[in-house]
């Protein structure tokens, strides 16, 4: 049986596929981030919600990278968990969709 981490390795050999895995990793980091924020917080996925006036679900969604956030919602979720949202930029490799746009 093939393992995943094999199937994945393959796949990366591919530059198509490295240029999506990469245009996706931003979304993955984010919610990343938000998930290890609230564990520091000591908090759950529903006392974040009631916090924010929405359902533990759409807290699970945002945690998970299904959805990109505003961030308007980056900010109420920061704030919800006792901190400051802040946005960075740095030098780096454009974005696909940048590249798709040229």
């Amino acid at each position: 049986m093939i393992k995943l981490e094999q199937i994945k390795a393959k796949l990366l050999e591919q530059p198509a596929v490295q240029a999506e895995y990469a245009a996706l990793a931003a979304e993955f980091d984010m919610a990343r981030e938000l998930l290890h924020a609230r564990a520091r917080a000591g908090l759950t996925q529903g006392q974040v919600a009631e916090r924010m006036g929405t359902t533990q679900s759409a807290i699970a969604r945002l945690e998970a990278g299904k959805r990109q956030p505003s961030m308007r919602t980056v900010q109420r979720y920061a704030q919800a968990i006792g901190c400051r949202a802040v946005v960075r930029l740095e030098q780096g490799t454009p974005h696909l969709s940048s590249q798709r746009n040229r």
